[in-house]
């Protein structure tokens, strides 16, 4: 048989392939996270007709002399380049801008995805959609994640409460006016919390006497008794409590500190400063940062970390294997997996609120898809010539 029916069907086939592969790339054009695949051909093992000759004896050189024996696939590779944003206004959608994948888990197998559109299921579990796969992670404890830890489950559950805080300092600063008229009563007033969240209220009491400023606190409940306060010539405070040695005082186990107030003629700016307690909230929303930390607001008016979505980048991606679902795997020339936080060690950074699109360009398929249809015309058109070839040889015998 003719070596050039076998080429043309070895044609067919790589061609066949190619619109394949393209064809795959259309039906996936607004798929999210999609990446494009390319195909590469490269030529089969080639018979020699005559082996190559050295120069000798006078006489010259001489080349090798061979004939191919067709095309075939020499791999089908996938592009990663970055896919157009698409805005959603989603809180749970996010796209990746730059290298780097989301970990999600499914049973026991871990997978990687571009695809960041992402939703909750009845148990405050970060998912896919579809499969359900869960997205990987740190969970915050006390409002700190530790990124150092394993990955585990991304959970935001609806009523997830941050627990009170007990107040253990009261600071107060600024200005008593040290010329204000004798009898003037400053009423400074700020709240403390204990460690359930209960709220009750600490109050100063700043009276101006003929020889200066005196000071009485209470809680509702402790109280300290009126001292005088005392001041150095600049204005400083010098005054000392008895039992702290310095310019704060203990009133019903929180810490009163005074040392920012100061007695000047003229000014008056003494108020109450930050107290570091607060009571107990319901999450009532969150928002994610670009270094992928889920921020939980509370109804205290707080806001705490709840956890920290995990990327994972690989040293050769294209080795990664494609697993339905826009879901990738591991392969022995991918590499093993990165894990660590968006925005270091080459990973890029996450956008809330945005989709990454497929990176598909159809300018680019369309002109392949006819690039492989005339690639197929001619391969065939070898066959038919083969054949009629075939035919005048058999008709030689008649």
């Amino acid at each position: 048989m003719l070596r050039s029916l076998f080429s043309g069907i070895s044609g067919l086939r790589s061609h066949q392939t190619m619109l394949d592969v393209t064809g795959n790339n259309i039906a996936n054009v607004n798929t999210t996270g999609f990446k494009a695949s390319q195909i590469q051909f490269q030529d089969t093992l080639s018979q020699m007709l005559n082996a190559a000759a050295a120069p000798q004896g006078g006489q010259g050189g001489q080349n090798p002399a061979q004939v191919g024996l067709g095309v075939q696939v020499a791999g089908i590779t996938t592009s990663f380049t970055q896919g157009a944003a698409q805005l959603t206004g989603r809180s749970t959608d996010m796209m990746i801008s730059g290298d780097g994948f989301f970990t999600v888990r499914q049973g026991t197998q871990q997978y990687y995805t571009r695809a960041g559109s992402f939703d909750f299921d009845s148990s405050g579990q970060m998912v896919l959609p579809g499969d359900g796969a869960i997205v990987q992670g740190w969970a915050a404890v006390n409002g700190v994640v530790d990124t150092s830890g394993p990955v585990g489950d991304i959970r935001v559950g609806v009523g997830t409460v941050m627990p009170a805080n007990a107040t253990t300092r009261a600071p107060f600063a600024g200005n008593l006016q040290s010329d204000a008229a004798t009898g003037t009563v400053k009423t400074l007033k700020v709240d403390a919390f204990d460690a359930i969240g209960t709220k009750r209220e600490i109050e100063l009491t700043m009276t101006k006497t003929a020889t200066g400023w005196t000071m009485s606190a209470s809680d509702g409940t402790a109280n300290y008794a009126a001292t005088p306060l005392t001041f150095d010539g600049s204005g400083n405070l010098t005054w000392t409590d008895g039992t702290t040695g310095n310019s704060t005082f203990a009133l019903g186990g929180v810490t009163v500190d005074l040392a920012g107030v100061t007695s000047m003629a003229g000014v008056d700016t003494i108020k109450a400063g930050k107290q570091d307690g607060y009571a107990s909230g319901i999450l009532e929303s969150f928002s994610l940062g670009s270094d992928g930390t889920i921020t939980g607001s509370f109804s205290n008016g707080l806001k705490q970390s709840l956890g920290r979505i995990a990327l994972a980048s690989f040293t050769n991606p294209a080795g990664l294997s494609k697993a339905g679902g826009s879901l990738f795997t591991t392969t022995v020339n991918s590499g093993d997996p990165q894990i660590g936080t968006a925005g270091t060690g080459g990973r890029g950074t996450l956008s809330s609120g945005s989709l990454e699109m497929s990176n598909v360009d159809l300018s680019t398929e369309f002109t392949q898809l006819i690039i492989a249809q005339r690639g197929f015309q001619a391969n065939s058109r070898v066959i038919t010539t083969s054949d009629e070839v075939l035919q005048e040889l058999v008709n030689l015998k008649r």
